[in-house]
């Protein structure tokens, strides 16, 4: 790869193997090398030199991902876009960034505000986490319930393919169907498709007062859950809806002595960001009371606001503290959240498991995380049969395996479940289309 003009090209191998990991427990294989992109361009010549030598690349951006979609081979290149970070464009007149995908999730947001807008998808790790990983993995975020995954902002991107060819698919406005919608296609195809080397984003309006923020807490997970289905039915249009339950409100006492009462089982943290906020917010409160809270308190305290939303930001670092983590995020409809909750609660006793649950509750995305000894290669088998169980009762309520970590490494034992023979064969069709010698992040996604 002589031709690379800015990349660099790192090839030690303790260098290396800090590339080819993700946040998961996974070992990763040996790869052969890193390319820290800086441009499309060093892109197009890793992908045409790996089509002629037939060397498989992943490709990563800030590895903050929980499935293993990251995880790099043995004799692969892997192929860093961390570097990519310039915001090319933002236009307040049309509401649309155009950016690489190295940048953070939280740098365009704060671009945006800087015009009175926002860059709506937030995942738990946006001040880590990039675009382009967003993007490959479709990720949602804590307000999603309101506005919707990455995908709804995505609205055109620049794809470099398997053999190096330039495709630009989507548009700039809001509105288009012309052709196949290939931006859908590749956002949450965890770089198996194509390299994302820039996106246009929609951007929305920021709320012009600050949000309304309630916390209830409940004596039981399924009330807290129960709440969530009375917010929802009642049509309170919560911008924010997340649910904590008491394994992970120990594991954040533990570490930052919030308080934490004996009593308390469930913690629900809601937020309203409409014109008639407050109002809104007294309402879900007395909904939350209606279904069984012990405590809700509602603020406007933009500090306050912060302080609560930062709670729930430390769950998943919370409970990396305390052991190694299986994290899955199954999706139900949201009028069986209760019953889902009740079933991994139940699930855990049963197998002798630890499990420390938050959700998007407002949608039914649920992260039941495994936590299980430091050290240990992979999960122990009393965990993988609780997770098959919790994954099955998913499908069961007419759910899926994931609602915005992707497929990876981890959940390829249970896709068959959710992915029919006729659905697998033309996945694996699209992938030959694009990929046809199965260079691209091999193994993964489908």
């Amino acid at each position: 790869m002589n031709s690379l003009s800015e990349a660099r090209v790192l090839t030690d191998p303790d260098v290396i193997d800090s590339y080819a990991r993700d946040r998961t427990f996974v070992e990763p294989g040996k790869p052969l090398g890193v390319v820290l992109a800086a441009s499309r361009d060093d892109v197009v010549t890793t992908m045409k030199w790996a089509t002629e030598h037939r060397v498989p690349v992943v490709p990563r951006g800030a590895g903050t991902g929980l499935a293993g979609a990251a995880i790099a081979g043995d004799g692969s290149i892997i192929l860093s876009l961390a570097r990519m970070t310039a915001i090319k464009e933002l236009s307040p007149a049309d509401e649309i960034a155009v950016v690489e995908p190295g940048v953070i999730t939280a740098d365009l947001d704060r671009a945006a505000r800087e015009h009175g807008l926002m860059y709506a998808p937030d995942p738990s790790s946006y001040e880590i986490s990039t675009i382009g990983g967003n993007l490959a993995t479709n990720a949602g975020g804590l307000r999603c319930v309101k506005y919707g995954v990455t995908r709804d902002s995505a609205l055109g991107l620049e794809v470099v393919l398997a053999d190096g060819r330039i495709l630009n698919t989507g548009r700039r406005t809001m509105k288009g169907v012309t052709g196949y919608d290939l931006t859908g296609l590749f956002v949450g195809s965890e770089g198996t498709l194509g390299v994302i080397t820039s996106a246009t984003v929609r951007l929305r309006r920021a709320p012009v007062a600050p949000p309304a923020t309630f916390a209830a807490e409940f004596g039981s997970l399924r009330d807290a859950g129960s709440a969530v289905t009375a917010i929802m039915a009642a049509g309170c249009q919560p911008s924010l809806m997340e649910l904590l339950d008491r394994a992970t409100l120990e594991a954040i006492d533990d570490w930052r002595n919030i308080g934490l009462e004996p009593g308390t089982m469930a913690m629900l943290i809601g937020q309203s960001d409409a014109t008639d906020a407050q109002a809104m917010a007294e309402r879900m409160e007395r909904l939350c009371m209606d279904n069984g809270a012990s405590f809700v308190a509602v603020s406007s305290s933009p500090q306050e606001t912060e302080e609560l939303i930062g709670l729930r930001r430390l769950a998943y670092q919370a409970k990396e503290r305390q052991g190694a983590c299986l994290v899955e995020d199954v999706c139900v409809p949201r009028s069986v959240l209760p019953d889902m909750i009740t079933h991994i609660e139940e699930t855990a006793v049963r197998h002798g498991v630890k499990i420390a649950t938050v959700a998007h509750a407002g949608d039914g995305n649920l992260h039941p995380v495994f936590i299980f000894d430091h050290g240990t290669v992979e999960p122990p088998p009393e965990v993988w049969a609780a997770a098959d169980e919790v994954f099955t009762r998913a499908l069961e309520l007419g759910g899926t395996l994931t609602g915005e970590h992707g497929v990876g490494l981890l959940k390829q034992r249970w896709l068959a479940l959710e992915s029919g023979p006729v659905a697998t064969e033309v996945q694996r069709g699209i992938k030959a289309v694009f990929d046809p010698l199965g260079l691209l992040n091999p193994g993964k996604a489908i």
